[in-house]
């Protein structure tokens, strides 16, 4: 192939094509229980997850709640993937590889959110939410007590008991949770979260008419199974309510994924390493929203 201006653009026109097909045809679950916020600087606040205003009886004069008692900032970083296309393999019309790397690219990129989503799970028993503390916790501040949304049960579906102990203790505290002035939050989990070593045990407990031994299961429908390959601990589970305007995980996009090139033949790469760059830029965060809205278990108690 004769290398020229023209040339080169088709070509990148090519590979965009490839990418933006890869992309709209990969699916992603990470919405399922993360907010997409879109930001609009290098970093959010968000002072408002504090709390929110519950209607009361109006007497006398309104009643304002102090927001931003604590501070949650979510910066936003950069993000790329860059390809590197041998000038020699232009001219010898060796472009396979790169068109299969263009495709893999698209995925790549629609994958990138559930990436930092995803990501924040483990994270949650050691990185802090809004309030200062980790994510998932066994005293987060709530009024004048402090409050579990931290397990160590193991998720199991063995018998009705051995159930109750996990998934249904995870529901319980769930729906129990309560605001600062004892009013309660109304919490209805209905997403269980699972590395693929327990998707089994998973569906059993949410799907299945009985457990292991035969009892009853009280629990079928009552959560749907999300199974997360990126969830390397197969011990850990984890419970949320998505049925909230506000999702219990934030993804804060600053930049949606963009394919860009440096394609210039007179280019100081051309020059000195005979070749041009085509690249996925993004740049976003993740980040925790509300705890009450979620549960997690590090699976180490039988």
């Amino acid at each position: 192939m004769t290398i020229n201006g023209g040339a080169i653009k088709n070509i990148y026109v090519g590979l965009k094509t490839l990418f933006q097909k890869a992309f709209k045809e990969t699916n992603s679950d990470w919405e399922k229980l993360a907010m997409k916020v879109t930001s609009t600087t290098s970093e959010e606040h968000y002072w408002w997850l504090d709390r929110f205003p519950k209607l009361k009886k109006w007497i006398g004069e309104k009643v304002v709640k102090a927001l931003g008692a604590f501070k949650y900032t979510l910066v936003n970083e950069d993000y790329e993937a860059t390809v590197a296309i041998k000038r020699n393999h232009i001219k010898d019309n060796q472009l396979a590889g790169y068109n299969i790397q263009a495709s893999a690219a698209g995925k790549s990129a629609k994958e990138w959110p559930a990436d930092l989503v995803f990501a924040l799970l483990p994270g949650g028993f050691i990185n802090e939410c809004y309030d200062g503390q980790p994510f998932f916790d066994t005293d987060h501040p709530v009024g004048k007590s402090f409050v579990s949304n931290k397990g160590k049960k193991a998720l199991s579906a063995a018998t009705a008991a051995a159930a109750k102990a996990s998934y249904g203790a995870a529901r319980t505290a769930m729906r129990k949770f309560k605001d600062d002035e004892g009013a309660a939050l109304k919490i209805k989990p209905n997403l269980l979260v699972v590395p693929p070593a327990l998707e089994d045990v998973a569906r059993t407990i949410c799907e299945a008419e009985k457990f292991e031994n035969g009892d009853r299961n009280i629990y079928k429908g009552t959560a749907e199974v999300l199974v997360v390959d990126d969830l390397d601990d197969d011990a850990q589970w984890f419970l949320f309510d998505t049925n909230q305007i506000i999702k219990p995980l934030i993804f804060q996009e600053r930049e949606a994924p963009e394919f860009v090139n440096q394609t210039n033949i007179d280019s100081d790469d051309v020059f000195n390493k005979a070749e041009y760059k085509f690249s996925v830029e993004a740049r976003g965060a993740a980040g925790y929203g509300f705890w009450q809205m979620a549960y997690g278990s590090t699976g180490e108690e039988a």
